[in-house]
């Protein structure tokens, strides 16, 4: 275990963008076999049906188009957007390394800007990928974008106070790529969920926004 730490140790410091975009991919995929497995545990149980470990299979295709998001948007941007974070606070904003007001500011700007991009890409993605059109796309954005966000806004603010104090900013992108793992598997989980009586209490205010835009007019 050692030795693999340091040869990823090794690849990060040699190859350090290349390295993000492989390991990113790797858990995205890893993670959405987890997804799959939680989902069919759930429906099973949910169900109450009668089915045997052989019937489950994994979707082997979903899997590589979920590790293509990991290889192509999470490792590159998410490799370029917290060193790039880092050097904006500290250079631009003078603020104090680990001192309250940057972590509170890291923490502040990844939730605003890049938990949100994130997500609406991650959704976009999986759905023109299924072969869905932009009509379809849009409305399981609207289904899943805010239950995802909800969700992961109590969460991953959390593991970031963690990363952006405790963590030297070389290792920063390996705590995330850990934590990406169970968030990989999360909004797959989310994804797959489709319509599930619990999203329904985030379509509540959809349909009251609705309501009010129309009532405004």
């Amino acid at each position: 275990m050692l030795k693999l730490w340091k040869w990823y140790q090794n690849c990060l410091a040699v190859n350090p963008v290349k390295t993000q975009v492989i390991s990113s991919g790797f858990l995205w995929g890893i993670g959405d076999i987890a997804a799959q497995c939680i989902t069919h545990s759930t429906s099973k149980k949910r169900l109450q049906l009668a089915v045997t470990d052989e019937e489950f299979k994994i979707n082997w295709k979903r899997v590589a188009i979920t590790s293509m998001f990991g290889l192509g948007f999470v490792g590159p941007v998410g490799h370029f957007w917290y060193e790039n974070l880092d050097k904006f606070i500290r250079l631009r904003l003078q603020l104090p390394p680990k001192s309250a007001r940057f972590v509170a500011t890291k923490v502040a700007m990844d939730s605003i800007i890049f938990g949100p991009l994130d997500l609406l890409v991650f959704f976009t993605y999986m759905g023109f990928s299924a072969g869905k059109n932009a009509a379809q796309v849009k409305a399981d954005l609207k289904r899943d974008f805010l239950p995802a966000l909800a969700l992961e806004g109590g969460i991953w603010p959390i593991v970031q106070v963690a990363n952006f104090r405790y963590v030297p900013v070389r290792y920063q992108l390996q705590y995330v790529n850990i934590f990406c793992l169970l968030d990989s598997a999360f909004l797959s989980w989310v994804e797959q969920q489709k319509d599930a009586p619990w999203k329904q209490w985030f379509n509540f205010f959809h349909s009251l926004e609705d309501r009010g835009g129309k009532g405004g007019l």
